[in-house]
């Protein structure tokens, strides 16, 4: 097996050519043309796109891809950019203080972060997060409710699992947030939702979601909650 690594580095004079859109997106083919010279099974991509525009860089994980999958060639990248991982990884490990925390297939791992550190890196590119101003208001109303973040893939049935709800129980529902993220030619979407009720209606909500492949977790002042089915 033949490991074979490539990565953009700056000497001295060519910090002057770093402006030079053109110049970096030929320098990253470069490389990547050298690294495959050598016939590798394994194509290691240290921060390849650190020192990359936006359209450079997408022109560069197009390329990636495509050798993976035209060449059948793994692919390791090291990245702090968690766009390029939503991009074009299949799995992922996070490392914090020389040592792998989380790890696993990309959608699961940006679907449901358990630790700290990936939740922190999963939220520059799926932000669901609501302002806590908001959520105390909505708190302190004397009305009975639950705050309820929705998970849902390929977005096939969620409009009319909310619909059902509002038919099937007595409950008003609010939508706060709403995001949905291509991973893995995959749709993830994330709702969350306000359900106002008694408590018996709203209990039937969440068995209602459940049964339609809509997972949850509710929202409570110390975060705790349902895993996300």
């Amino acid at each position: 097996m033949k490991i074979v690594g490539f990565c953009y580095t700056f000497n001295q004079q060519k910090r002057k050519q770093k402006e030079n859109k053109f110049y970096l997106f030929c320098a990253e083919r470069v490389g990547i043309a050298r690294a495959l010279a050598t016939d590798p099974s394994i194509l290691l991509s240290d921060e390849s796109t650190s020192a990359l525009d936006p359209k450079t860089t997408k022109a560069i994980l197009k390329l990636l891809k495509r050798i993976n999958k035209e060449l059948g060639i793994t692919i390791v990248l090291i990245t702090h950019e968690m766009n390029v991982i939503q991009s074009i990884c299949h799995h992922v490990a996070v490392m914090e203080s020389g040592r792998v925390v989380e790890k696993g297939n990309v959608l699961d791992v940006f679907s449901e972060p358990q630790q700290e550190i990936t939740k922190n890196f999963v939220k520059t590119v799926i932000n669901d997060s609501v302002p806590e101003l908001l959520i105390e208001s909505i708190r302190s109303e004397k009305k009975n409710n639950k705050l309820l973040k929705l998970k849902f893939l390929d977005s096939d049935s969620t409009e009319s699992v909310l619909s059902g709800v509002n038919k099937k129980f007595d409950v008003e529902t609010n939508i706060l947030f709403a995001n949905i993220s291509e991973i893995q030619e995959r749709v993830l979407g994330i709702i969350i939702v306000q359900i106002i009720g008694a408590k018996n209606e709203i209990e039937g909500t969440q068995k209602y979601f459940l049964e339609h492949g809509v997972g949850y977790k509710i929202f409570r002042r110390k975060p705790r909650g349902l895993p996300l089915g």
